[in-house]
């Protein structure tokens, strides 16, 4: 069967050592209906990926509008409920199966988990040997984990991660012709909800809900007093009217003054330059993230183009000086990248200021538990959705029922979200964006903080730090000796606001609780 990997089958690129990481993320894979005949993709072929076009803008799949740029490639790939909808002996005629021989009771899930295993060029022989493993072994996911650990950050986008292992590559490997390959009457929830995630846009009522309070020129006290204190999310407006970021961090400029330094991208570190031609082009379900803790070290004329707003600039944890955990990051993602839910690091709050672009929030309190996320018992692990999309199509509905809804925004260029300690969160990119992010401990959060950083399990538990050990003893030390006295006073503090909740009202107190009247007592 021809493949564009022969160049690869030919030649063994160097060895590489690769191991299996602990997953923390599930596919929760949705039983979708079937379409109806006139729904259904006619796929007669699919040309390889370096071939395939776009779809017609306004296009649509089981009722999601598909982004213009979506690839038509998994067209091919269809949910098995297209395959009931057949009847007869054809209902039975899964390609997919036929394809995989013994391997076949293997769930989908299973089956890439253990293709994970394959360096490229085994991959690349197998992808050659039936349809069905070319439609498995050419999932770019795969393809993306090889090209991370093979060449790190040096390599250029070529709109698949297939395309640009080639083409990386290639200087020692003659790049093939490309070929047509058909496909026909490949059935698979898992693989067509993964390529469904990576190409639809955002539903409009997944955008509709916006019941954050919004603030604009409150003093710093109304701040603690009304939102800080009471552990309250907020969006503050007219904080970075005086940023020379908000004019001056566009992709032109970013790339000028960062010039040769690189940044961390999830698992590897890219100069800007290559990250924007990754996220211009990128097609994929979890688009990498630009998210580094030290931009400001590595660019000192970053830093000094935003101020701290003045409602966060009681920052505790920066009594420890350079042993402080990271803090603050630049984050920089295209549209459908973002952050899947998850509680700040070390129990501190944060804010997120927007400079370029959109960003949807979703927020529960600590109390509540997102659906579809399963956090272990001791805080160190936690199993969510594959992707964030993959959570609004499988879990957003649930939460219209719930007595307690979650806190929702759109948060838009020159505004700010403040993250209270403990709160869970998601946020996903709307469109091309820039932010920065703090995280911070002030006297409000103070007691959580040593609380957090005194469990038992807080080697497992304390993150952006080398001395996960000794952080409680360090930052206590600091604070007795900077500001003696302060804990003793903040934990006087809370003791006495937690009496007065307790403490009953006037009509409470001449409220009989048995008998549910008054008592009267004679004198």
């Amino acid at each position: 069967m021809p493949s564009t990997f022969h160049g690869l089958t030919r030649r063994k690129p160097p060895a590489a050592v690769r191991k299996k990481k602990n997953k923390k993320r599930k596919r929760s894979v949705i039983a979708f209906p079937k379409m109806a005949p006139e729904l259904r993709p006619e796929v007669e072929e699919v040309e390889d990926e370096e071939d395939e076009e776009d779809m017609e803008e306004g296009a649509e799949v089981l009722g999601f509008k598909l982004k213009p740029s979506a690839s038509s490639r998994f067209h091919a790939i269809q949910p098995l409920g297209n395959l009931l909808l057949l009847g007869g002996p054809s209902s039975s005629a899964n390609a997919r199966d036929v394809g995989l021989g013994a391997l076949r009771i293997l769930p989908d899930d299973l089956l890439l988990d253990v293709l994970t295993f394959l360096p490229a060029r085994d991959l690349a022989v197998l992808s050659s040997t039936s349809r069905s493993l070319y439609v498995f072994g050419t999932h770019d996911p795969l393809w993306r984990t090889l090209v991370l650990e093979r060449f790190h950050g040096d390599f250029l986008f070529c709109g698949s991660w297939r395309s640009t292992y080639l083409a990386s590559a290639s200087r020692t490997l003659p790049l093939p012709p490309s070929e047509t390959l058909v496909i026909r009457n490949f059935y698979s929830d898992y693989l067509f909800q993964s390529w469904l995630c990576a190409s639809i846009e955002m539903k409009p009522e997944w955008l509709k809900i916006d019941n954050i309070e919004r603030r604009r020129g409150i003093s710093v006290e109304e701040f603690i007093d009304t939102f800080e204190d009471p552990n309250k999310p907020v969006l503050l407006q007219g904080c970075l009217d005086t940023w020379p970021a908000m004019k001056r961090w566009n992709r032109e400029r970013l790339m000028r003054v960062c010039s040769d330094v690189k940044f961390a991208v999830g698992p590897v570190e890219m100069t800007m330059e290559r990250y924007f031609k990754y996220s211009d082009a990128a097609k994929e379900e979890r688009p990498l993230y630009l998210f580094d803790p030290k931009f400001a070290d590595k660019v000192l004329e970053l830093g000094s183009e935003y101020d701290v707003p003045i409602y966060f600039r009681e920052d505790l944890f920066s009594m420890l000086g350079k042993e402080r955990p990271d803090y603050r990051w630049i984050i920089i993602g295209p549209a459908g990248s973002g952050s899947s839910f998850h509680v700040d690091p070390n129990s501190t709050s944060a804010w997120n200021a927007v400079i370029k672009g959109s960003k949807k929030w979703v927020m529960f309190p600590p109390e509540i538990v997102p659906p579809g996320v399963h956090p272990s018992a001791d805080g160190a692990e936690v199993a969510c959705p594959v992707s964030i999309m993959e959570w609004f199509m499988n879990f957003y509905a649930a939460c219209r029922t719930w007595k307690k809804r979650p806190v929702e925004c759109v948060c838009r260029a020159g505004e700010v979200v403040f993250i209270p300690n403990g709160w869970w969160h998601l946020v996903i990119n709307l469109e091309d964006s820039i932010a920065i992010t703090q995280n911070y401990v002030s006297r409000s959060n103070l007691l959580n903080v040593l609380d957090f950083l005194q469990k038992p399990n807080a080697r497992e538990l304390v993150s952006g730090t080398k001395d996960r050990v000794n952080l409680f003893d360090k930052f206590k030390t600091a604070i007795d000796t900077s500001y003696p006295g302060m804990i003793d006073e903040v934990t006087a503090k809370v003791q006495e606001k937690m009496a007065e909740k307790k403490r009953p009202s006037f009509w409470e107190s001449v409220t009989d609780a048995k008998a549910g009247g008054f008592k009267f007592s004679l004198i």
